[in-house]
């Protein structure tokens, strides 16, 4: 799906890719589980605004959404706007293993959508990932 979201060869996301994104599940979930013994001045922030460029769907997502979710936050991720493929699986299997609903969230749009996502008054955090002059949109909006 990752090789099809984006067009990198299969071998790239088979090889490179994905077992990164295992890593950082594997990873995020040892911080849950140690949350209360060794984290203990840590609270969650919120709701997390995560937006994520083309070039890494998957992995760049994983890269925000595991730490917010394993320290109690709720995401709403808004993926590029054309390579929604594998956060949009990554949601239904979310949604199949248990997760509750409003948990992690992704919603889809342009540039535009990013921007009022980021600006919403009930994110408490903006995860980015993009372009420098996008980026400083971002945070001059802010």
């Amino acid at each position: 799906m990752e090789s099809l979201d984006n067009g990198k060869p299969i071998r790239e996301s088979r090889d490179c890719d994905l077992p990164i994104v295992v890593r950082h599940f594997y990873h995020h979930a040892g911080w849950a589980q140690l949350m209360d013994v060794e984290m203990k001045g840590w609270k969650p922030v919120g709701v997390v605004g995560a937006i994520v460029p083309w070039n890494f769907p998957l992995m760049l997502l994983t890269w925000k959404i595991c730490p917010a979710l394993s320290m109690g936050n709720t995401v709403i991720l808004k993926p590029a706007t054309y390579t929604r493929l594998t956060a949009l699986l990554l949601a239904e299997i979310c949604a199949e293993a248990g997760l509750p609903p409003g948990v992690f969230n992704v919603v889809t749009g342009n540039g535009e959508f990013g921007s009022k996502l980021a600006l919403h008054p009930e994110v408490d955090k903006v995860a980015f990932t993009g372009s420098t002059e996008v980026g400083m949109v971002v945070q001059h909006m802010m």
